[in-house]
């Protein structure tokens, strides 16, 4: 399954913000894009698991 992110560099700091637009308020950030990207998939698998609390 793939999910379109936006991945923006902060050019005062160097970080980047990253986000998924189809999964309101699930953002994250790196230092790096690719720790950006790392952040971002494991909110979005976190996401994805199912509720086990009922």
């Amino acid at each position: 399954m793939k999910w379109r992110v936006i991945l923006e560099s902060d050019p005062e700091t160097g970080d980047w913000a990253i986000w998924c637009p189809e999964l309101p308020g699930y953002t994250s950030v790196g230092e790096t894009q690719e720790e950006a990207l790392e952040n971002i998939k494991e909110a979005i698998q976190l996401y994805l698991q199912p509720d086990l609390i009922k």
